[in-house]
């Protein structure tokens, strides 16, 4: 807070210009105010508004101007001075504070002596008005100026002052601060995606924020009853929010900076979460976000929830910051050995958690290495489960499908973009852990899902890969069935074909016959074409040595559906590339003929078994 009027400097009047005008206008606007003469007062409030945004913008404009900066601090100083005049009268004050908290934001833009000024001149009007009032007027002043003018500097002072003013609100606490919080959540947004400011001053501007979350606290603890729970779960959601935009502000700011330099801040995050019942557990199964939820939003606020719609996000990263540092797990009074310990042994919460994870996965604005950290976690609650046994097919994960189809997906993305090898192979690993926590009868499905769904050639091949991976190990438990004197059970027979069906060479059909006609585009599809190609060889070999047909890959018909549709005009198409790019010696034609080598040599070989077989064929 600046010194008493009587010792701020700048006279009350002057021989400057600048400042003349400033007191002329001043002057002019409080007679007019306090006449009554409501227009007259309005066009010279507007003048005085357009006054103070000349100065600001000459001396935000041209930095190295020392001459700017000086006026620009000495109107703003005697602006205030000007405000805190005893003999001030309300109205005046009232009507000025309708109109000044923008203008005088902007020139926090200049310098820090007039950041001071500005933060003392919205000070002075929360501290003469109507906290209400002032409410809503540095609502709408902070959500015009971050739209406008991308400067964390002058969006600071009026969320400073929306800290100041929540402290002051008398009633109605939560309907006031409900609609506070989504215009500072937007605002931060804005700032953290948009502006061209530094690391340090968008790190201040989170600092301001926090303060809202301790104004809100402080109200919080003085209520009773409903009101202090319904304030409490706002808290709650706004610091959920924090969350995700500190994360994303990581890369748009600086891609390269060390997440260790946030957890100070990030460690007074997690000191609110117990306060509002909020536990790492909860959070990472996503039920206590449910709750909140279900508490601060009413049956008609769609809108509202667009604001909350990345909340398990914010979730998300709250514990996964818990990996990070015990400092933060320390600040939220968690033990984050016990919640892994608790999900390793509660499958349906492991898949909860899966589910939640994957909104981190798949944020495209988060910093690789909080994905990195959100793999380790998984790792630790699915380690020692992944080794499913037959006995354990009763698990039913269907209201978790979607959900853990949505982390696997987002999974593939992280293998497809991220530029990090260790990463890409801790990404693998993670989708085969979550694929072998997911019951059999389910498994396939959502692996034929996120081949059909995946435009990458290369991660197709990895997936068909992991299909023939499961066949494998299906053929193994199936053949052990069947030589246990023991076991007869015709469940578990049926069991050990959920892979082994017509629908594997659906998915290689899907492959070689695209759903839009024709043979595959090559050679960009190549890896996924030799990978089916593979399955497919794997599949005829396997049923012929052992005598079976699980997958009807041996009937006549499927045969020759396969030779005349599959492989004859897939052959077609690779012969006539290999003829084309031959005599071309340029490096694409080079490469393409390489690439299309593997293929060409397992094609050749699917058409002998299957010519092979035609010919024994009734």
């Amino acid at each position: 807070m600046l010194a008493e009027s009587t010792e701020l400097p700048g006279p009350s009047s002057s021989s400057k210009p600048l400042l003349l005008r400033l007191q002329e206008t001043l002057t002019s606007c409080s007679r007019l105010i306090e006449s009554g003469d409501d227009d007259q007062s309005k066009e010279t409030v507007s003048y005085l508004v357009n006054f103070l945004d000349s100065v600001s913008d000459a001396a935000v404009s041209k930095p190295e101007n020392e001459d700017a900066k000086n006026n620009a601090l000495e109107v703003l100083s005697e602006t205030y001075r000007f405000l805190c005049s005893p003999s001030m009268d309300q109205s005046v004050i009232d009507a000025l504070s309708f109109e000044l908290p923008k203008p005088v934001s902007k020139f926090s833009a200049v310098s820090s002596e007039c950041s001071e000024f500005a933060r003392s001149i919205i000070n002075q009007f929360i501290e003469t008005s109507s906290p209400r009032d002032m409410l809503s007027i540095l609502c709408e002043a902070l959500a015009s100026l971050s739209e406008t003018f991308k400067s964390t500097a002058c969006v600071s002072p009026l969320v400073s002052g929306l800290s100041k003013v929540i402290l002051s609100i008398k009633r109605r606490h939560f309907e006031q601060v409900k609609v506070t919080i989504p215009v500072i959540i937007m605002a931060l947004k804005t700032m953290s995606l948009e502006s061209d400011d530094d690391i340090t001053e968008l790190e201040n501007l989170f600092e301001t924020a926090i303060g809202v979350a301790d104004s809100i606290h402080s109200v919080s603890v003085k209520l009773e009853g409903i009101a202090s729970e319904k304030l409490c779960a706002l808290l709650g959601l706004y610091i959920l929010g924090l969350y995700i935009l500190q994360a994303k502000a990581l890369v748009s700011v600086s891609p390269t900076y060390e997440l260790s330099s946030w957890l100070p801040m990030t460690s007074k995050l997690a000191s609110f979460l117990p306060y509002c019942g909020l536990s790492y557990l909860g959070l990472i199964t996503g039920s206590d976000v449910d709750q909140m939820t279900k508490i601060v939003l009413e049956d008609d606020e769609d809108d509202y929830f667009s604001y909350l719609s990345n909340v398990n996000l914010g979730a998300s990263l709250s514990v996964i910051w818990g990996q990070i540092s015990d400092e933060v797990s320390q600040a939220a009074k968690e033990d984050l050995n016990v919640v892994k310990d608790e999900l390793q042994n509660n499958q349906a919460k492991r898949w909860q958690a899966i589910g939640m994870l994957r909104h981190i996965f798949s944020s495209c604005d988060l910093p690789w290495e909080l994905k990195r950290h959100s793999i380790d976690f998984l790792f630790c609650i699915t380690n020692g489960n992944n080794s499913r046994k037959l006995d354990d097919e009763d698990s039913d994960c269907s209201c978790y499908i979607t959900s853990l189809f949505s982390a696997l997906q987002a999974l593939t993305v992280v293998i497809i973009y991220a530029s990090d090898s260790v990463l890409r192979r801790n990404a693998f690993e993670a989708i085969k852990r979550v694929l072998a926590d997911i019951p059999t009868s389910q498994r396939f499905d959502i692996l034929k899902a996120l081949i059909t769904n995946c435009d990458s050639s290369s991660m197709i091949a990895i997936l068909l890969d992991l299909v023939r991976e499961e066949m494998r190990t299906e053929r193994s438990q199936r053949t052990s069935i069947e030589t246990d004197e023991v076991s007869k059970d015709n469940n578990k027979a049926c069991q050990t074909t959920l892979f082994w069906s017509a629908s594997v060479l659906e998915l290689v059909e899907f492959i070689l016959r695209p759903p839009k006609g024709g043979p595959p585009v090559l050679p960009e599809s190549g890896d996924a074409v030799l990978s089916a190609l593979n399955l497919y060889r794997f599949v005829l070999i396997t049923e012929s040595a052992e005598k079976t047909n699980y997958t009807g890959v041996l009937s006549k018909d499927k045969l020759q559906k396969v030779y005349n549709e599959w492989l004859l005009p897939l052959r077609t198409l690779v012969t006539g590339i290999a003829t084309e790019n031959k005599s071309d010696h340029d490096q694409l034609a080079i490469d393409t003929v390489c690439a299309l080598n593997p293929v060409e040599l397992v094609l050749y070989r699917c058409i002998e078994l299957v010519e092979e077989k035609l010919k024994h064929s009734t």
